[in-house]
């Protein structure tokens, strides 16, 4: 809606990742670099984690887009909470596998018949696992068993792992010692500083076509503190506050102008959370209930504190019959 008005080729700061819009921040460009060199190296894993929306994804769409199939065949797969044998099924079905029967055996048998064909062309497989922190400890140890599928030393299949940071804790669970050990590299991405937060917007503004001043400096303090530094936050803001900008035919964006895009968005979070409804039923009235009940505690108060009043008196008489026979006898002696 707002592309031609501000010059753009397409939108700048769309959700879906895509390697041609991938921001080389230092923390990115070293988490790339962690995936290329477990590549070269072959073997083991590499484990790449970070909060929601720190690009993660971004980094593996950057990779795949780099290889080439006639030495990798790469595949990505998002999962859920699989058990192992069903984590098995999706990779057979990410690269394409049939099997004659729906046992894991077969799905096994299938995974490492296709991955010595792999071998056999000089070409191996890497398997890219998305939300891997959603994986129980049984199906991460049903990875690195497929990194034993080997020939002659050298494994067929690598596998990265991508999760957010609770992955780290899985991780470091004590049975998963054997799978740590396997780890090559491993890099933790986290949120942009303010100053990543302005090349970053920048950036996506100049490879779609506008132009660099399209904001003044004074907006991006706000956006940073909304964001707090999250790459899909910082796109989800932007497009509304560009939307914002074309609406009121703003020629340079300032702090007032995002100022209000983020009042609104505050106003449809409010919006959206449930609130009670009051109730249409006519509430009973208990304050006859509770008078009575009152008045019944009363009278079983007042019944036991006259019962108390009666044996303290009873008790005092016989203490002072007790004094005079004491004093009758002494008078007697």
């Amino acid at each position: 809606m707002y592309e031609k008005y501000f010059g753009f080729r397409e939108r700048p700061f769309q959700l879906t990742p895509s390697p041609n819009w991938f921001y080389a921040s230092k923390l990115h460009k070293r988490a790339l670099a962690y995936l290329q060199y477990g590549l070269s190296q072959g073997e083991g894993f590499i484990v790449i984690t970070g909060d929601v929306g720190t690009g993660k994804t971004t980094i593996a769409n950057q990779l795949l887009s780099q290889l080439s199939q006639d030495e990798i065949i790469a595949k990505q797969i998002v999962t859920s909470k699989l058990e192992p044998d069903d984590l098995i099924r999706m990779i057979a079905s990410s690269f394409n596998l049939v099997v004659t029967e729906h046992t894991k055996a077969c799905y096994l048998d299938a995974i490492y018949n296709y991955l010595k064909r792999l071998h056999s062309q000089h070409r191996r497989a890497l398997l890219l696992v998305d939300e891997a922190q959603n994986l129980p400890l049984a199906s991460i140890e049903e990875l690195r068993m497929l990194s034993n599928f080997q020939i002659n030393g050298k494994p067929l299949i690598q596998s990265f792992l991508l999760g957010q940071n609770e992955l780290n804790a899985i991780i470091q669970a004590a049975n998963m010692e054997q799978f740590r050990q396997r780890i090559i590299a491993s890099s933790n991405l986290s949120a942009f500083q303010l100053e990543d937060t302005k090349a970053y917007i920048q950036y996506r503004l100049q490879q779609a076509g506008g132009a660099l001043d399209l904001l003044s400096d004074d907006c991006y303090a706000l956006i940073q503190n909304y964001s707090k530094g999250i790459p899909r936050k910082i796109n989800t803001v932007m497009d509304r506050v560009l939307l914002f900008g074309y609406l009121e035919e703003c020629q340079q964006i300032n702090a007032d102008n995002v100022s209000a895009v983020l009042e609104e968005i505050a106003q449809e979070v409010a919006n959206l959370r449930p609130q009670a409804e009051p109730s249409t039923e006519p509430r009973p009235n208990t304050a006859p209930k509770a008078a009575s009940l009152l008045n019944e505690l009363s009278g079983i108060i007042d019944n036991e504190l006259e019962q108390k009043l009666k044996l303290v008196k009873e008790l005092d008489a016989l203490l002072k019959r007790q004094q005079q026979l004491l004093s009758s006898r002494d008078n007697n002696d």
